[in-house]
């Protein structure tokens, strides 16, 4: 069943709870929410363990969106949600959901402990973004050009070949990521200062000395794996990990035993 909370900017989120224990949330990553994406299936898969909360990030699905927006605005939103099924809670992030976690639990005793999968930052010369592509998206959502944010993320964040993003044009799922679009100016506006190549700089999550958990497809590029031990080695109390045979696209039953075993 939806509920919704209120965030500290009026935003109402939408959310709903599966199953009973320990409160987890999940945090989704780019173009996702409950009604299209991993964190259900993935909720179903944890749902015997805890008392698993997934919600639609703002400006998805069925919560508001209040402008302008601002990455602190997202961090009020999970904290909002945090509250109204805790008091505490664990945190599940993947992707751009595992940047916001990261901001999130770095000023959130709340969250009692965290796990991220795939941060898509960039730490090293392993890959390189093209020149401006932080100021192309922001100038794509300026002029509201859905689709032309949804080529340029799939085609130079991605870097999906141009005749899948051509082929994906044609396809239902087309006009329902359109809806969501816009946001991915959010995902940038989270990510974009961790994808310059450079190292994460000395002390960036001091604060955040709560146990965390970072983890990466043993399948994905060497850049996305790079990140993942640079972000474990930049937090206090952080262990890495690699998952066998999966990349970023990660299967719920295939992460879930090691969610559990984490949050246990």
């Amino acid at each position: 069943m939806t509920q919704f909370v209120t965030s500290a900017d009026g935003t109402r989120i939408a959310y709903q709870t599966l199953g009973q224990g320990p409160a987890l949330v999940l945090v989704d990553g780019a173009l996702c929410y409950r009604a299209s994406g991993p964190a259900m299936p993935l909720a179903e898969t944890l749902k015997d363990r805890f008392a698993v909360t997934v919600y639609d990030r703002r400006g998805r699905g069925e919560s508001g969106d209040t402008s302008p927006y601002a990455v602190d605005r997202e961090i009020e939103d999970l904290q909002a949600v945090i509250a109204a099924v805790g008091p505490e809670a664990f945190v599940y992030g993947i992707s751009s959901g595992a940047a916001l976690a990261l901001e999130a639990a770095e000023r959130t005793p709340a969250i009692r402990r965290l796990f991220v999968y795939e941060a898509p930052f960039i730490v090293d010369d392993s890959r390189r973004l093209p020149a401006g592509y932080i100021e192309t998206m922001h100038a794509l959502a300026r002029a509201d050009d859905r689709a032309g944010m949804l080529r340029h993320f799939m085609r130079n964040g991605v870097g999906m070949p141009g005749f899948v993003v051509l082929i994906m044009q044609l396809m239902p799922i087309w006009k329902t990521l359109k809806t969501v679009a816009p946001t991915l100016a959010y995902d940038t506006a989270l990510t974009g200062t961790f994808q310059q190549g450079k190292p994460i700089a000395p002390g960036r999550w001091s604060h955040l000395t709560q146990p965390a958990m970072v983890v990466g497809g043993s399948k994905s590029d060497p850049w996305m794996r790079n990140a993942q031990k640079a972000i474990a080695a930049a937090l206090p109390h952080a262990r890495h990990g690699e998952l066998a045979g999966e990349n970023h696209m990660v299967k719920p039953a295939a992460i879930a035993p090691m969610i559990t075993a984490f949050f246990s």
